[in-house]
């Protein structure tokens, strides 16, 4: 008897251990989900693939070949010559290139305020009810579906060019200035004038911001007696702050990047390239000249790089300057 109990936990033992365990190691599921995985992720970078070739191809590549060619002499015809720095130290001894600087600030500084004041004052006037509401927003956008293109540029041309349509508006009024694309210091806002109306972009983005806009805090400054300047000024801009932050930021690189507007107005190609006494050489339009015209490829890719290097300051800068005048909602930082 005594020997039957010593053996029975041993024949325990031995049934316990002739059960099959079901436990991770012996299950093949997780072989076949790591298999299916795998499928799944060549499956996606099957269809990536064609946007990380375009990517490689025609934007990093291009972009790695620029850096390098920046402190080369390249003239496309003759093989990259390498010259450090001078390049930049040209660039920067050019009052040329200065004053294609200047021209470039003085744009940005007036033609992104007033097409951000226009799309956001026609905003306000849409998110009021009215009939024809969607007529009106199709209209004011129609516009900017045309975009920045040639055929835009060669009619607003034609507009403020020697007398026609500008012009005899302006002698109707007595003033004899004759027509913009002609004189140097009033072309550029020729260009003004054009990038403000093509305000459509801006002014959805505004117009979106304002829906959202709790209808209870008019209300409740009506009730205190705030007039409607004072509600604009307490309630919508600070509600709209992140939206308004969007398109200044939004604008203000597409004003440093302006090119087919001004090379078109200006005159195109020839010595009369960018504008009369380079009223409308903006930064970009030097660039192409210096590139394009003149074949020094190593100076314009100089002059590309610090480009970037100048909005990516700007750009800087205004992300700083959110945190004192945008107001996001509570958790949305």
């Amino acid at each position: 008897m005594g020997s039957a109990v010593t053996h029975a936990p041993a024949r325990e033992g031995l049934a316990e251990d002739s059960v099959p365990r079901s436990g991770p190691a012996h299950s093949p599921r997780p072989a076949a989900s790591a298999r299916r995985g795998r499928r799944e992720n060549l499956a996606g970078y099957l269809f990536m693939s064609p946007w990380i070739a375009g990517f490689l191809l025609l934007t990093a590549g291009p972009m790695a070949a620029s850096l390098y060619f920046a402190f080369t002499d390249y003239n496309l015809f003759d093989a990259p010559r390498w010259i450090g720095l001078d390049n930049f130290s040209e660039m920067f001894a050019d009052p040329r290139w200065r004053h294609s600087v200047r021209i470039t600030l003085w744009y940005v500084v007036i033609g992104t305020p007033v097409k951000l004041l226009a799309a956001l004052g026609v905003a306000l006037l849409l998110a009021q009810k009215r009939r024809g509401q969607a007529f009106y927003r199709a209209a004011f956008y129609a516009p900017s579906l045309i975009g920045a293109s040639v055929s835009v540029a060669i009619v607003w041309k034609a507009i403020f060019s020697d007398d026609a349509i500008v012009d005899r508006t302006q002698k109707l009024f007595g003033i004899d200035a004759g027509g913009w694309t002609g004189d140097p210091d009033l072309i550029i806002y020729s260009l003004v004038a054009l990038t403000v109306w093509q305000f459509g972009a801006p002014m959805v983005i505004f117009l979106a911001g304002l829906k959202q806009v709790p209808r209870e805090l008019y209300e409740a400054a009506d009730v205190d007696g705030a007039g409607k300047l004072r509600q604009f000024w307490n309630i919508t801009l600070p509600m709209i702050s992140p939206v308004l932050f969007f398109n200044v930021l939004l604008e203000t690189i597409h004003s440093f990047q302006i090119f087919s507007s001004a090379y078109i107005v200006g005159g195109g190609a020839g010595g009369n390239a960018c504008g009369p006494a380079d009223g409308t050489m903006v930064y970009t339009c030097y660039l192409y000249v210096q590139g394009f015209e003149n074949s020094r490829m190593g100076l314009a890719s100089a002059m590309a790089w610090m480009l970037l290097v100048a909005v990516a300051l700007v750009t800087a800068v205004l992300f700083w300057s959110q945190k004192r005048w945008v107001h996001y909602e509570e958790g949305g930082r």
